[in-house]
C-alpha cells in the first residue's frame, strides 16, 4: 500500500523510512532508524529526484507507481550517486525502458561503476547553471561537490522556488507521518540527530558547505527537501543558521565538555570533581562524557556544539588510552577546530597522556590552550584540589 504525501499541488514525497537499521553507512548509530526521501513532480513530463536505498525498495515503488497513476516515468534527476540514494536506478529502467536520467559528468562516471546497464544510452548531462523543463516546471542545476561527495549537486525548481538540497539539510531519524519541520518540535526532537548527522558525515567539509550556502543565498528559496529527514518549507533561516554556525567551525553554545577515559574509575573521579568545580562559579552548560561508552559520532557531534573541551585521559602502554585517541582521530579526520581546550592526564608511574594529546590537538586549526596539562598520579589527592580549582578558573575566564 503507498504512503505518500503532497509537497505541493504536483510535488509528491515518495520515500520511505527504515527502523530496522542499526547502524546508518555501518557505522553511526541510529536508534530512530532514517528516511530515504525521493520527489516526484508531475507535469507535462514527469521528474523523480533521486531513487532510496534498497532496503525500502517495495514501499519505494508502491509510492511512485501510485502517483504516477498509470503515467510512464519520463526524467529521474540524480543529485547524489551514494547508494543509499541510487540504489534503485537499474530496477527504475527494468519499469521504465524509456527512462532518461540527468546528471553531471561526475554522476555518470559513479553510475558505470556501480552499474552493468548502458549508462550512455540514457544519460543526459548537465553542468553548473544548466536549466531543464517538464513543462510548467523549470530546474537549475548547481553543483556541490565534496557535500559530501564529488559528484554532488542540488537542483532549484523557479516555479515552487523548492531547492531539493541533497544530504545537504539532513538528519538521521526516521519519519513518523509528518515529513515537514513545521510539523514536528525540530528543536527538541531532532536537532541533536541533525547535529550528528552533518557533523560526522559532512563536517569536515565546511569550506565546501560555506560555498553552497553562498550560492543558496543568490536563490529564492521558499522550500528545502533534503534527501533524509523533514522537509524545510518555514523558519529556513533556523536550518540555514545552524549549517552556517557548523560550516564555519564557530561553536553553537559557550558550554563544557568534559570527555574522560577511566580504567577504574580515578581519572572518571577527577572529570566528575571538575566538573562539580565548575557547576560551583556558575557554569550551567556542563557534559561530561565517558568515551568508552559513548559512540564517538556522539563524542564529534558534541565537540562540534561546545566552545570548551576538557580531554582527560590515563597513560596506557606509554600511549593514549585507545578510545581517547580514537576520538582524537576523528576529531582531526572531520577538522574539528576553533575550540579552547585543556587537558588531565593520569598515570602511575609515567603519566605522558597529556603531552601525546596536546601534540595531536596542536595538529587542529586554531585550538587554543587554555591551561597547562594537570597531572593525577593514580587517583586524585585533596591537596590537589586548588589545581582543578585553578583549571576552572581559567576555563570560566575564558568563556565568552
Amino acid at each position: 500500500m503507498h504512503c505518500t504525501r503532497k509537497v505541493t499541488d504536483h510535488i509528491y514525497w515518495v520515500g520511505g523510512s527504515d527502523r530496522r537499521l542499526a547502524l546508518f553507512e555501518n557505522i553511526f548509530p541510529i536508534k530512530r532508524g532514517v528516511s530515504y526521501n525521493a520527489y516526484v513532480v508531475m507535469d507535462e513530463k514527469t521528474v523523480l529526484l533521486d531513487t532510496a536505498d534498497s532496503s525500502i525498495s517495495r514501499q519505494f515503488f508502491e509510492n511512485l507507481t501510485h502517483v504516477l497513476d498509470g503515467r510512464t516515468l519520463d526524467y529521474l534527476i540524480v543529485n547524489h550517486m551514494e547508494p543509499d540514494h541510487c540504489a534503485l536506478i537499474e530496477e527504475l529502467l527494468l519499469r521504465y525502458p524509456d527512462l532518461t536520467l540527468i546528471g553531471n559528468a561526475k554522476t555518470f562516471q559513479m553510475m558505470k561503476q556501480f552499474f552493468d546497464f548502458d549508462v550512455d544510452a540514457h544519460a543526459t548531462v548537465v553542468k553548473e547553471g544548466d536549466t531543464f523543463s517538464s513543462g510548467e516546471h523549470v530546474f537549475h542545476f548547481v553543483m556541490a561537490p565534496m557535500v559530501h561527495w564529488p559528484e554532488a549537486m542540488v537542483t532549484y525548481e523557479e516555479k515552487t522556488k523548492i531547492l531539493f538540497s541533497a544530504d545537504g539539510f539532513g538528519t538521521f531519524g526516521a519519519l513518523n507521518g509528518n515529513i515537514f519541520a513545521d510539523e514536528v518540535d525540530f528543536d527538541r526532537d531532532w536537532l541533536d540527530d541533525a547535529r550528528r548527522y552533518y557533523t560526522n558525515i559532512v563536517g569536515k567539509y565546511g569550506m565546501q558547505v560555506q560555498n553552497l550556502l553562498k550560492k543558496a543565498a543568490g536563490l529564492d528559496i521558499a522550500m528545502i527537501c533534503p534527501l533524509h529527514g523533514p522537509i524545510w518549507r518555514e523558519d529556513l533561516g533556523y536550518i540555514l543558521d545552524k549549517y552556517n554556525t557548523w560550516s564555519s567551525y564557530a561553536p553553537e553554545d559557550q558550554a563544557v565538555m568534559i570527555a574522560y577515559a577511566s580504567m577504574y574509575g580515578n581519572t572518571e573521579n577527577a572529570a566528575n570533581v571538575l566538573a562539580g568545580i565548575l557547576a560551583d562559579k556558575g557554569v550551567k552548560k556542563i557534559v561530561v562524557y565517558d568515551v568508552s561508552n559513548t559512540d564517538v559520532s556522539e563524542l564529534i557531534s558534541e565537540a562540534f556544539r561546545c566552545s570548551h573541551i576538557v580531554l582527560a585521559a590515563p597513560t596506557y602502554n606509554g600511549g593514549i588510552y585507545p578510545k581517547m585517541e580514537n576520538f582524537l582521530a576523528d576529531m582531526k579526520a572531520l577538522n574539528v577546530q576553533k575550540r579552547k581546550v585543556a587537558f588531565l592526564e593520569n598515570g602511575t608511574w609515567a603519566a605522558t597522556s597529556g603531552k601525546q594529546m596536546a601534540e595531536q590537538v596542536a595538529a587542529l586549526k586554531e585550538m587554543t590552550v587554555i591551561s597547562d596539562t594537570l597531572t593525577v598520579k593514580s587517583a586524585l589527592k585533596e591537596d590537589q584540589y586548588a589545581s582543578l580549582e585553578e583549571l576552572a578558573d581559567k576555563i570560566v575566564a575564558s568563556m565568552e
